[in-house]
Order: structure tokens, then C-alpha cells, then sequence
């Protein structure tokens, strides 16, 4: 399919909607939208918040689980040219109040599971101006549905620039905060084409939408769904039972899953009863898998495997491993593909130099992909992005054929179930307890999850922390996923001579013996 180039995506939504008016574009529990209200709705979601008073560049906040109201809000924005904020519902309080702040946001739309969430930060949020109850039934929040049908169902008759920001993701913070990525016109352009010709949507084909909108891999999902002209079926959450019963009922021709969701399903007891035959393909991507998982998927799902790798900070995707590369004679299982078209990629030393095939280095990328840039955050962008090229944070090398194999990460980030976690915001919140004195975080081989994270603490010595105790506190500090699974108590921990953690030190026994993959987003 050929889809317009170098066009907003206020623009490519534009020529979807006139393109295939009639069709369905979504279906979330029993409602089904057409492409043609969809139109509708995300206009007087525009509407709405042009009238809240928010100009150009304004960020607007969505804080909630996948539902159809979700894509008519993140259309709305686009035609509001404002930018949504994804905020993730995974984070505790603390560091949901953190990225409402940090991204300066006016507006709040937010889902009925989290109503006591912003309940209890509420006098935290002096910039929102207004909140709006996605699910309705709140005292103090207007309803979604009434707001929305309140307004204007004209066009804003707005446009927007390529360069202009349309999403603010953010990402685990290296210092303990976590880092607003702006992504743009031009990043969505360019990531609808460098898939175009090459994962094969099909107009009016029945799409899964389940990975979460606050993630770069489900708002991409999602948009591509909408944009090749897709039926997409929107679940809430991840729920393999569901996913393999809507395969079926739904004949589901394409999905994205992280691989924790592809062990899932294949190890459900439903999954060999299940009639996979209108799958067509899977893309995967964002953790550690297995080679076992990747054989065991494709004799049970009998469908084509796409493997993508890339960041949040490279609007998703930059490498693909196509479906003939998962053929194990080819020996490319453990590598994550070639470039996608218009990207660039190298491994270097660590003094810039390109390393030849074989040689383990950081992995750099070059593209319109790439984030504009860290909301304000110009040192940390500066960092980050050095003429034009990305520096990923992880270790790779090239073979002879140009696949791209990652190894390795050099910030010693932690993927778990393709949620990025950075060692300093669990250590940071392990030391905000009084009785611990020290703490260091790595993560460890999970079969389910790819990795998970230990702790390792020094207690004051009147201290009687135990695990448990633990883990509870950082639940009340840190979202549950960032948070140890297990806790080992050392006298000390090992530092070189300039008071830098060892962490290979720690983290080396645990891998013993196992091969590292990593392909994280």
C-alpha cells in the first residue's frame, strides 16, 4: 500500500477518513466506530480543548487504559495541534504527579481505575485546568461522553509543520526522574513509511490493538492500524485468554506483542484449541526472547514473525528481522534485523570510532526518526543526539551480513516485559528509607518477563528490614514493575576507586551460562 509521504499526521488521517469513510475503524467491548465518526468524534474532541483555552503546543494529558476513547482523544490533539502526553498507569502516585508537572500539562483526561490516583495528588497539579472523567461516574470531573458531545463537530480548519511536536512519551530517567521524548510530524512520517512495502497491513483487514497508548509500540500500533485503513480491535489490557478467543471470533489478521504476551499465549492452555488460521502475521519486539518461544510461536500460531528494535527515543522501530530470517539454519534468530528503510545505523568505540563486523560497541542510529528532542532537557538532548546520530545506551556489533545483533547495554538499563527500567530511580527509592544506607539494582535472566530486578541493600545496623518489608516500600515509591522481585543483604557494595558501582560484578553470576539478547523499545 502506498501511503502519502511527508505528510502530518493530522494530514494522513485526513485522506483515511475520505478514503474509506464507510468502513469500521475500531471495536472496543460491543461499540464500532467508522472511520467517518471517528472523524466526527475526534473533531469535537479538538473542539473541546480549543475551547478549554489551550493554544498551539499545549500538552494534554491522558491517563488510562486502551479504549476507543483514547484514539478519538490522540486525533483530537492532532487536530487541536496540541500534543498528547501518554502517562503510564503502571506508575505509582509520586511519579504520575511528576510527569503531569514536568510536562506542564493543562488538560487531564483520565480513566475510571485511576480516579483515586488523581484523588490523592489533586492539590499536587497546579497547571491542570481541567480534568475530564474518560469513564464518567466522578463527583468533580465531567464526563468524556457529555464534554465531548457538547462540542462542535466542524473541522478546526487547523494544520500543523512537520517538525511540530504531536507526542511526549516518557522514558525511565537515568538521575531518578523520568525524561519527556518529543516526537513529531516528521518521526510518524517517517516511521508509517519505513514499514510501508514492508509489514504487510491490508486495508479493511482485522487488526489487535492491546499493547498500552502510553508506550511507543501501542501508539505506533495503533496509528498504523488506523492510517493502512485497518479493523482494529482495542482491548484494555493484556489478557491472553481474550486474545485467544478474539483471534478466532474476530479471525485477527495482525498484531504486535511484546515477547512476555507471545510466552503467554503460547503456554495458555486455550492455545492449542485455537484456530490461528486467519493470523497473517505478528510483529514483536521490546524485551529478551528466547529461542525456544520464537520456534514454539511459529508451530503453534503458523503465522509470519516480524522482530523489530528500537527506542522510544527513535519513535519505535529501526531494525526489522523479516519472516524468512527466522528460519534457524540461517543462525539470525539471536540478531534483530537490518535497518529499516531510511535509517542508519553504526557501532562505535568509545571514542566515536566505527568498529568493524564482529566488534561489540554502542549502537547509534540516524534518521527522521530520531526525537526532536528531552523536554526541557537541552544538556540531556545534547548528550543523547551528537550530528544527527542517536546514541542508544546499548552494546552491539554487525555480523558479515549487516544484521545487527545487541549484546549488551551500556547505561545498564533493565528490560522487563518491554518496560525500560533505570537502576538509579529503584535505588534511588530503596535509599529514601531510613534503615538502608546503600542499595544497587541489576537485573536477572526471567523466563517470563526477560528479565526482572534484585536488589542488593546495606542496612543500618540496628536495621531489621526484611525482603518483604522492602519490596512493600518501594511499591509505595516506584511503580510495581520497577520494583525488586528479590532482595540479597551485603555488608557492602563493590565500588571501583572513584565510588562507582560494579554492577557487572553483581549481575555476571546470574548470567552464567546465558545468552543475552536484548531488544528493547
Amino acid at each position: 500500500m502506498n501511503i502519502p509521504e511527508n505528510k502530518t499526521l493530522q494530514e494522513l488521517f485526513k485522506w483515511r477518513f475520505n478514503k474509506t469513510p464507510t468502513a469500521i475503524a475500531h471495536k472496543f467491548l460491543d461499540r464500532e466506530t467508522t472511520y467517518e465518526d471517528l472523524n466526527i468524534f475526534s473533531n469535537q474532541v479538538a473542539n473541546g480543548i480549543i475551547d478549554l483555552g489551550c493554544l498551539q503546543d499545549s500538552r494534554i494529558a491522558y491517563y488510562g487504559k486502551n479504549s476507543d476513547y483514547f484514539f478519538e482523544f490522540l486525533i483530537g490533539t492532532l487536530k487541536s495541534n496540541t500534543v498528547t502526553v501518554g502517562v503510564n498507569w503502571r506508575l505509582a502516585p509520586p511519579e504520575v504527579s511528576y510527569v503531569l508537572n514536568d510536562s506542564e500539562s493543562e488538560v487531564l483526561f483520565v480513566g475510571e481505575e485511576f480516579y483515586p490516583v488523581i484523588d490523592q495528588i489533586i492539590d499536587e497539579l497546579p497547571k491542570i485546568k481541567k480534568i475530564i472523567a474518560v469513564d464518567g461516574n466522578h463527583e468533580k470531573y465531567e464526563d468524556f461522553i457529555s464534554w465531548r458531545n457538547s462540542q462542535s463537530k466542524n473541522d478546526t480548519g487547523l494544520v500543523s509543520d512537520l517538525d511540530d511536536d504531536i507526542l511526549q512519551l516518557y522514558t525511565s530517567g537515568t538521575t531518578g526522574h523520568p525524561k519527556g521524548v518529543q516526537l513529531t510530524n516528521k518521526n510518524f512520517s517517517a516511521a508509517n513509511s519505513s514499514i510501508d512495502g514492508i509489514v504487510p497491513f491490508e486495508e479493511g483487514s482485522t487488526n489487535l490493538v492491546c499493547m498500552p497508548g502510553y508506550h511507543v509500540a501501542g501508539t505506533n500500533w495503533g496509528i498504523w492500524g488506523y492510517v493502512f485503513g485497518c479493523r482494529n480491535i482495542i482491548i484494555a489490557d493484556i489478557d491472553p485468554g481474550l486474545i485467544l478467543k478474539l483471534i478466532e471470533e474476530e479471525k485477527i489478521r495482525s498484531s504486535l506483542f511484546v515477547p512476555a504476551v507471545i510466552l503467554f499465549l503460547i503456554s495458555h492452555p486455550d492455545a492449542s484449541t485455537t484456530d490461528f488460521s486467519s493470523l497473517n502475521f505478528v510483529l514483536y519486539g521490546a524485551s529478551p526472547i528466547a529461542d525456544d518461544t520464537i520456534l514454539k510461536a511459529q508451530e503453534i500460531m503458523k503465522c509470519d514473525l516480524f522482530q523489530v528494535y528500537g527506542l522510544t527515543e527513535t519513535s519505535g522501530a529501526i531494525t526489522i528481522m523479516l519472516p524468512e530470517d527466522h528460519d534457524p539454519k540461517k543462525g539470525k534468530l539471536r540478531s534483530c534485523g537490518k535497518a529499516l528503510k531510511g535509517v542508519k545505523l553504526k557501532v562505535v568505540d568509545e571514542n566515536g570510532a566505527d568498529l568493524k563486523p564482529g566488534e561489540i560497541g554502542e549502537v547509534l542510529s540516524k534518521s527522521d526518526l530520531n526525537m526532536k528532542g528531552y523536554w526541557n532537557k537541552p544538556d540531556a538532548t545534547k548528550e543523547s543526539i551528537v550530528d544527527g546520530w542517536f546514541y542508544s545506551g546499548d552494546a552491539g556489533y554487525f555480523d558479515e551480513e549487516g544484521y545487527l545483533f545487541i549484546h549488551d547495554r551500556v547505561k545498564d538499563m533493565i528490560v522487563s516485559g518491554g518496560e525500560n527500567i533505570y537502576p538509579a530511580e529503584v535505588e534511588n527509592a530503596l535509599m529514601s528509607h531510613e534503615e538502608i544506607l546503600d542499595a544497587a539494582v541489576v537485573g536477572i535472566p526471567d523466563e517470563k518477563w526477560g528479565e526482572t530486578v534484585k536488589g542488593f541493600v546495606v542496612l543500618s545496623d540496628s536495621s531489621s528490614l526484611d525482603e518483604e518489608q522492602i519490596i512493600s516500600y518501594t511499591r509505595t515509591q516506584i511503580a510495581g514493575y520497577k520494583c525488586p522481585r528479590s532482595i540479597n543483604f551485603i555488608p557492602e557494595l563493590p565500588r571501583n576507586p572513584s565510588g562507582k558501582i560494579l554492577r557487572r560484578e553483581l549481575r555476571d553470576p546470574y548470567w552464567e551460562g546465558i545468552d543475552r539478547k536484548v531488544s528493547g523499545n
